[in-house]
């Protein structure tokens, strides 16, 4: 049975993007308006959270509760403070400057994992810093010292987008390619080493492309409580559409749910018992749907 998706907040000025559950609400990103929004869904209401994110796309939520954003308008991932400020975390690689943190994950002791792609539109200020010559999903960690520092972790990507990790942590799915393009997206699945480093990648599913050009591929995952992973993707430009899909962690397709709109961006478990399933869309919506019987996968202790 096809989930049914209610229009719950939107539509705003551009893409609306990164969700995370708090715990009590729903927080999501509004890219080009520079704020994060909140809904309580036992309120039914949406309040402002933060504003002034600069492009804040990805969001998460580390296992002490910390928030952290993709700040795409400053080429830096940074830490959202309880007492209303933020705080930038490294922002270098090898002593250049990274390029656009699109999405993230953060793992149980507090690793922030994120895709780096390049982006058409600049950062805010002057164009100092180059681009990396490669596009890739990094990892910040602190040193022994709680400073931040930043990791290579993939070096084979074209397009990194997504990103997501096992409830185990010992698998690091990337979605790769770009759906304008003609190279065709793929959702792949490295192994992660006890030192951090993941070996060679799985292709767990490779979109199509037709006469009317790239399938796009999957802009926004997250986990269920079995461990499948549920991903958006698609658009009306070509292939199958705007589409809510569940994979097995091994790459077989469970279900495919069609979305009321095009461009969906990312997707999120809330609600009291995480058996809602919230999707951001490119036109600047936020929607929500019962996940049939699904639940978003919970970090023990969280």
């Amino acid at each position: 049975m096809n989930w049914k998706f209610e229009l719950i907040a939107g539509p705003y000025l551009g893409p609306c993007g990164g969700l995370a559950w708090d715990g009590k609400a729903m927080l999501f990103s509004v890219v080009d308006e520079g704020r994060i929004m909140r809904f309580d869904p036992a309120a039914n209401k949406v309040d402002e959270f933060r504003r002034y994110t600069n492009r804040v796309n990805g969001i998460g939520i580390g296992p002490a509760g910390e928030l952290y954003g993709c700040q795409e308008g400053g080429r830096r991932v940074i830490q959202f403070m309880p007492d209303g400020s933020a705080t930038p975390t490294a922002t270098r690689l090898a002593g250049q400057v990274h390029n656009y943190p699109c999405d993230l994950i953060v793992d149980h002791i507090g690793r922030v994992w994120f895709s780096d792609p390049y982006h058409l539109i600049p950062t805010v200020g002057a164009q100092i810093f180059p681009p990396l010559d490669h596009a890739s999903v990094l990892r910040l960690e602190r040193d022994n010292r709680r400073i931040w520092k930043i990791k290579r972790v993939t070096n084979d990507n074209v397009v990194p987008r997504a990103v997501l990790l096992s409830p185990d942590e010992a698998t690091l799915y990337v979605s790769d390619g770009d759906g304008s393009g003609t190279r065709a997206c793929t959702l792949r699945a490295y192994p992660v080493h006890a030192d951090g480093s993941v070996g060679q990648y799985t292709v767990l599913h490779a979109f199509g492309v037709d006469h009317r050009g790239a399938h796009r591929g999957i802009e926004g995952m997250c986990r269920d409580s079995d461990g499948n992973i549920v991903a958006c993707a698609g658009w009306n430009k070509s292939g199958p559409g705007p589409l809510i899909y569940v994979f097995s962690p091994k790459g077989a397709v469970l279900e495919t749910h069609p979305l009321p709109t095009d461009m969906p961006m990312r997707c999120a478990f809330g609600d009291s018992d995480l058996s809602s399933l919230y999707v951001t869309t490119g036109d600047g919506n936020l929607y929500r749907a019962n996940a049939g019987g699904r639940r978003g996968f919970q970090r023990a202790g969280s």
